[in-house]
């Protein structure tokens, strides 16, 4: 892990091999190693670039309310403080994808493509703003293991839970280990980002998208419409997967993520 100034902040990430990059762009309230078989697979052929986001596993935490602008602003300095100057593919989950579609919007020129897994354009209702505000105050007062009871049963395919605990364990710890302000900051953030609806036709970026068979927090046919609504995308459903998709089944999210690197132009 490199240790990178960018905005006021040191950002922790993970930077390995060469060729053409790709930036892994975690979900809420993870940490890049989430990424870590998307990371093994694919460092042979390519520049494989995973931050901790600023709030998250090894970032500094600033309080108040991060925003999915800021993210993507702090995204497209880690690039610069890693002289990374050609265009890269930026793969996010979740909130990932949030940060993803802010990083489109004011820096569609360093994009060569977009892989949005588990993910969504439209903003929080009312009521998914007040709860997400609920949970900004509920990890102050009663720390992060609580964030994790509360977010697990919702995040993976019930497949997964009956034949890979370790993975579902994995992330109960990295959750609790997380900052609660950090996932305070980032929560209020996501209560505020934009409906992205109407700018989906506009996006002609090169564009994969993944979800999990199982996903109950952005289901197939919620990411079938997105994918509909952009000129230049396709989906690709995992079996046996929930809202964490490339981690609950890693064989069949990269072998979808490799044919897709490989059909864009040189």
């Amino acid at each position: 892990m490199k240790k990178v100034t960018v905005n006021g902040i040191n950002l922790a990430a993970h930077d390995a091999g060469s060729g053409p990059p790709i930036l892994f762009v975690h979900g809420f309230p993870l940490s890049h190693a989430m990424w870590r078989f998307q990371l093994d697979a694919f460092v042979g052929d390519h520049r494989v670039i995973a931050p901790d986001l600023r709030g998250f596993g090894d970032s500094d935490v600033t309080e108040g309310t991060v925003t999915m602008e800021q993210h993507a602003d702090d995204l497209a300095a880690l690039l610069d403080a890693l002289n990374v100057t050609e265009s890269v593919v930026l793969c996010g989950l979740s909130m990932g994808g949030y940060v993803a579609w802010q990083f489109q919007q004011k820096y569609p020129e360093r994009l060569r493509a977009l892989i949005l897994c588990d993910t969504r354009a439209i903003a929080d209702t009312p009521d998914g703003v007040e709860n997400r505000k609920r949970l900004a105050s509920m990890v102050i007062e009663n720390g992060s293991a609580a964030v994790a009871s509360a977010m697990l049963p919702n995040l993976f395919s019930p497949v997964t839970g009956s034949r890979d605990q370790a993975v579902i364990d994995e992330l109960r710890q990295t959750i609790s280990a997380t900052s609660p302000q950090g996932i305070a900051s980032a929560s209020l953030g996501m209560a505020e980002r934009p409906d992205v609806t109407s700018l989906l036709p506009n996006i002609a970026t090169p564009s994969l998208l993944i979800v999990g068979e199982d996903d109950g927090i952005s289901s197939p046919e919620e990411m079938r419409g997105i994918a509909a609504a952009m000129p230049n995308a396709s989906l690709v459903v995992i079996r046996e997967a929930g809202h964490m998709s490339v981690l609950e089944n890693p064989k069949a999210a990269n072998t979808a993520i490799r044919e897709f690197l490989q059909s864009l132009p040189s």
